[in-house]
C-alpha cells in the first residue's frame, strides 16, 4: 500500500484516524501500533512476522544494554557488566545485519559468485530468488541505532519511560502481573517507534530518542492537524503532478538505446527531477502523517540541487540517512581523527557502504564511490578547489552535473547500460533513426510543460518546510487545489510506486 493510492486516501487513512480519535488517550498508542501492522501487510502478510521478530529482539536487547533487565553476573556497581551489554550490541546487530544481508544482499552475492564459476567453467546452479520486504533497510537501521544509542547513553530503553512515570504516579509495579503489565506497555511503545506506519517502509529514519517523549506525551490541535494536511497536499502534488511525468521521460531516454547529447541530459536531468520530487514528497507525506497524529518529525531535504558542492549536497539530500552515515559509520571508523589519508579513506567506504545500501548492484557502489571520490576531493582541496573561485550559481549548475552523472548509475538497470548512457552525455553515441521515436514522449506540450515547473520549483520555489509554517488562506486553498489535482490525477496515471519502496 502506497500513500499516493485511492485504497490508501479512501480507506485506510480515514479508518485509521478515525480509530485513533475515538479510542481512548490511554490506547492510541496501541491503535496506532495496531493500524501500522496491517498498512505493512497489506501487501504480504508474512513480512509482519519478521517486522515482529526485529522489534522484539531489539526490545529485549535494550532492555539489558541500558541496565533495566539483569541477567546473573553483575559488576562492582550492580549494574549489567560491560561483556554482557556488549553481547546484546552483537545480538542486535547479527540479528538486524542478517535479515538485510540475507534479503537484501545473498542473491547478489550468489550471482556473481556463480558468474565468477562460469568464467572459470564451472557448471552454474541455480540462485535463490528472494522477495526483498518492504522497508527493511529502514527499519533496521532505526533497530541498530536504537541500541547504539543507548549503549553509548545517549537513550534510554522504551521501558525506563513507562517505570519512571509509573513509580511517579505511585503506581510502581509490586506484582509480578503489574510488571509484566508495565513491560507490556514499553513494548508497545517501542513497537509503536518502529512500525508507525508514516516512516516504515521508506523513512525518515528517525531516533528513537527524537521520539520517546512524543510517543508518550503529545499534542493534538487543530493547527498541527492543518498542517499535516497541508504536508499530504504538497507531498502528494510532488508525486503525481511532478515527479510521475518526469519518470515518463528518464523511463524513454533509459530504454532509448541510443540517444544525442543533449537528449541523454534532458532525460538524465528529468531523473534527477523524478527522484527528488518522488523522495522528497513521500517524505513530506510522511511528516505530514506523522503530524495529523501529533508527531514531528525533522526535515528530510533542504533544496539539495541548491548545493553548490557535493559536500553540501549531503547536507541537503536524505538528511535522516547522511546524519545516520556520519554517526554510526564515519565517526566509528575514525572520521577526521587519524589523519588526512585515514579521513579520504572513511569518505570513500562510507559512500560506497551508502551506495550499496541503496541496492545490491554494481551500479550502486560505482554511485556511492562517485559521490566518496567527489568528497574527499573537495576536503583535500580545500578553498581552493576547481570551482571555488566561481559565482555560486556556476558551483551549483557544476554541482547539480556532477550529481546528475552519478544518478546515471542509481538509474540504469545495469553497468553497460549505464556506460553506454555516460557515453551519450558526452555525443559518443551515435543516434539510430528509430531514437526519433522518444520525441513523442520527450518533447510533447503537458511534459515540457512540467519539466520547466520542476526546474523553477526546484531552484526557485519554497520548501515545504517552510511554506506550511503558517498557514493563510490563499495557502490552504492552494494546498487543496493541489490535493484534489493530485487526486485526479491518480485515475490516469497506470504506474505509481515510489522509487524509494524498492530500496
Amino acid at each position: 500500500m502506497v500513500f499516493s493510492s485511492h485504497l490508501f486516501l479512501f480507506y485506510f487513512l480515514p479508518l485509521a484516524l478515525l480509530l485513533y480519535y475515538v479510542a481512548p488517550r490511554g490506547w492510541r498508542m496501541f491503535v496506532l501500533t495496531a493500524v501500522s501492522y496491517v498498512f505493512y501487510g497489506w501487501t504480504n502478510p508474512w513480512f509482519v512476522l519478521l517486522l515482529t521478530w526485529a522489534t522484539l529482539v531489539d526490545f529485549v536487547c535494550g532492555n539489558v544494554i541500558g541496565n533495566h533487565w539483569r541477567f546473573g553476573a553483575r559488576d562492582a556497581e550492580g549494574n549489567t557488566p560491560r561483556w554482557q551489554r556488549r553481547l546484546f550490541v552483537g545480538i542486535s546487530l547479527v540479528s538486524n545485519l542478517g535479515m538485510l544481508v540475507f534479503f537484501k544482499y545473498a542473491m547478489f552475492a550468489a550471482e556473481n559468485l556463480e558468474a565468477l564459476r562460469a568464467g572459470w567453467g564451472d557448471a552454474g546452479a541455480d540462485v535463490l530468488t528472494v522477495l526483498l520486504p518492504a522497508g527493511i533497510s529502514f527499519y533496521t537501521f532505526e533497530s541498530i541505532s536504537y541500541n547504539l544509542d543507548i549503549y553509548f547513553g545517549l537513550a534510554r530503553p522504551a521501558s525506563a519511560w513507562v517505570l519512571e512515570k509509573a513509580a511517579a504516579a505511585g503506581r510502581a509495579p509490586r506484582t509480578l502481573l503489574g510488571w509484566i503489565w508495565l513491560e507490556l506497555r514499553a513494548l508497545n511503545a517501542f513497537a509503536c517507534y518502529i512500525t508507525q506506519f508514516p516512516h516504515l517502509v521508506a523513512g525518515p529514519i528517525i531516533r528513537y530518542q527524537d521520539l520517546e517523549k512524543q510517543i508518550h506525551e503529545r499534542s493534538h490541535t487543530f493547527e498541527k492537524f492543518a498542517r499535516g494536511v497541508a504536508f499530504l497536499a504538497m507531498g502528494m502534488a510532488k508525486k503525481v503532478i511532478l515527479a510521475n511525468p518526469m519518470g515518463d521521460i528518464a523511463d524513454a531516454a533509459f530504454a532509448a538505446g541510443s540517444l544525442t547529447w543533449y537528449d541523454a541530459w534532458y532525460g538524465i536531468i528529468a531523473y534527477a527531477f523524478q527522484l527528488y520530487f518522488d523522495f522528497s514528497g513521500y517524505s513530506d507525506m510522511a511528516i505530514g502523517l506523522a503530524l495529523m497524529v501529533g508527531f514531528v518529525f525533522p526535515k528530510n531535504f533542504d533544496s539539495p540541487y541548491l548545493a553548490d558542492s557535493i559536500t553540501d549536497f549531503w547536507r541537503r539530500w536524505h538528511l535522516s540517512l547522511s546524519t545516520w552515515l556520519r554517526d554510526y559509520l564515519y565517526i566509528p571508523l575514525g572520521g577526521n581523527r587519524h589523519g588526512e589519508a585515514r579521513t579520504y579513506l572513511n569518505l570513500l567506504l562510507v559512500m560506497v557502504l551508502g551506495g550499496f545500501w541503496h541496492g545490491a548492484s554494481w551500479n550502486f557502489l560505482i554511485w556511492g564511490a562517485i559521490h566518496g571520490v567527489m568528497l574527499a576531493f573537495e576536503r583535500l582541496m580545500g578553498k581552493d578547489s576547481f570551482y571555488a573561485r566561481l559565482p555560486r550559481p556556476g558551483r551549483i549548475a557544476i554541482t547539480f552535473a556532477i550529481a546528475c552523472v552519478a544518478w546515471v548509475f542509481f538509474r540504469a538497470k545495469t553497468l553497460p547500460l549505464a556506460v553506454d548512457y555516460c557515453q551519450a552525455l558526452i555525443g559518443l553515441d551515435a543516434p539510430q533513426s528509430g531514437s526519433a521515436l522518444v520525441h513523442a514522449v520527450f518533447y510533447d506540450p503537458w511534459h515540457l510543460l512540467i519539466f520547466a515547473t520542476c526546474a523553477v520549483v526546484t531552484w526557485g520555489g519554497v520548501q515545504t518546510w517552510d511554506f506550511t509554517r503558517r498557514l493563510q488562506p490563499a495557502k490552504a486553498a492552494l494546498c487543496l487545489g493541489l490535493l484534489l489535482a493530485s487526486i485526479a490525477l491518480l485515475w490516469t496515471q497506470t504506474s505509481n510506486p515510489f522509487l524509494y519502496f524498492q530500496f
